[in-house]
């Protein structure tokens, strides 16, 4: 299929049909690999398409061409990981440019930024992305680069991406956004006016866990072509099995994203109502500070959910362990569930005083939910909460008396599950 014909089709199907059909030589469906370092010239003055695999590869080409059909840009760039990707924006900057960026992004992201910054690669602004005044702050700081993380990691807040774009053309800047978490499915950050997405193709694209690969993707050629001169003269191209891998993990990635948006509603849901949870954060509730921003910036809200639990260090640590579902690991976006602590894993890059701005608490849980069937997520997730009351009190039920909420069976389609809900709350999903 020509790529004239797939840029008018809808991502899901771009995703599946994106590489098909490519072989010249067999005629294969799929497309081979090709883990050749180097390719043979005809002479010594005549170049062709393809002559050392740092700078071009033909596998690693057809992902970042279906990278670059899926976000609507204009060219992409595979990198050896979400770090490397990120660093390789970073090079389009100077020492005497600034880059603003969001107090609560990533931990590995606030690290780079922060130890770069320190060696004099930019000047580096952190500031609070819901700030009322945030208009007036970009303006006065005049940056060459923003840098948007929407949703956030941890705490899942938004930004109006095509607001942002919107300022950031008043000061000539270029906005960047990380879209790793919702990826190309979920969330089209070129189409709202960004400049430069960026993806851990590690977590969703890839979306099987056994894949370590990012991705940049322009919206103009000029900006794309630095970009690749940059990648190929610090060697961060990715390699072309990892390529091979996640564009076939890309051809499962609409039915996948699908899922884990709906098993994350359902598992925010039961958060909610819980009582031993005093914050949910996700995008798709209504309780959600950011609710109607997200109804029309996203097609998906994604399977990352994050949540908090009034319970000592020591008590969390035994709470995470309560889990046979979601297993206790970084990383997310894999088929399979997992679950985190932020302040000690992910976010543990960053000082005390930096997780409190970026509002990292000491009780904050972070979960990836995979596609596993819902019921029986929720009777892992359910049974884990109501242990807390065990943990807290050394019983076998809570201490003041009251009934878990597992109180009624589910429906015969959910009966694998055996969890136990009270109607109200089996109706919520």
């Amino acid at each position: 299929m020509s790529n004239e014909l797939l840029t008018n089709l809808d991502a899901a199907t771009i995703a599946v049909q994106s590489g098909l059909n490519s072989d010249t030589n067999h005629n294969s469906v799929v497309a081979p690999i090709y883990l050749a370092t180097n390719f043979e010239f005809d002479t010594i003055t005549n170049k062709p398409s393809f002559d050392y695999s740092r700078g071009g590869n033909p596998t690693r080409d057809l992902l970042a061409q279906a990278l670059t059909e899926l976000e609507r840009g204009k060219g992409a760039v595979v990198t050896s990981s979400g770090m490397a990707a990120i660093n390789l924006v970073l090079q389009l900057l100077t020492p005497q440019d600034t880059l603003v960026a969001p107090k609560d992004c990533y931990g590995g992201t606030h690290r780079l930024f922060t130890s770069l910054a320190k060696r004099g690669g930019f000047n580096l602004v952190w500031l609070d992305f819901y700030a009322d005044d945030l208009d007036k702050q970009l303006i006065q700081t005049k940056p060459q680069m923003i840098w948007l993380e929407t949703p956030s990691n941890p705490l899942l807040r938004l930004t109006d991406i095509e607001h942002i774009c919107q300022v950031a053309k008043q000061v000539k800047a270029k906005v960047v956004v990380d879209n790793t978490f919702l990826s190309p499915l979920g969330q089209s950050p070129l189409a709202l006016g960004a400049d430069i997405v960026v993806h851990s193709s590690t977590k969703y694209l890839n979306g099987h866990s056994d894949v370590v690969s990012g991705a940049v993707i322009s919206a103009d050629e000029e900006t794309h072509e630095q970009v690749r001169w940059w990648a190929n003269n610090t060697g961060v191209t990715g390699a072309p099995f990892d390529s091979y891998l996640i564009l076939r993990g890309i051809r499962t990635l609409p039915i996948r994203i699908k899922q884990h948006s709906e098993n994350a509603q359902a598992i925010a849901e039961i958060l909610l109502a819980h009582k031993n949870v005093t914050t949910v954060n996700y995008p798709g509730l209504p309780q959600h500070p950011d609710h109607h921003l997200a109804k029309r910036q996203h097609k998906y809200h994604g399977g990352m959910v994050s949540f908090e639990i009034n319970a000592s260090a020591s008590q969390i640590d035994a709470f995470v362990k309560q889990f046979n579902l979601f297993t206790l690991a970084e990383s997310l976006g894999g088929t399979e569930s997992l679950i985190c602590h932020p302040a000690n894993m992910t976010h543990a890059a960053m000082d005390a005083e930096a997780q409190k701005e970026a509002g990292i608490t000491p009780q904050l849980i972070r979960l990836s939910v995979g596609i596993e069937a819902k019921g029986d997520l929720i009777n892992d997730l359910v049974n884990a909460l109501d242990s807390l009351d065990n943990i807290k009190h050394s019983s076998g039920f809570c201490a003041d008396g009251e009934t878990s909420i597992v109180q009624e069976s589910l429906s015969d389609e959910d009966v694998s599950a055996t969890c136990r809900l009270s109607p109200a709350l089996a109706a919520l999903w």
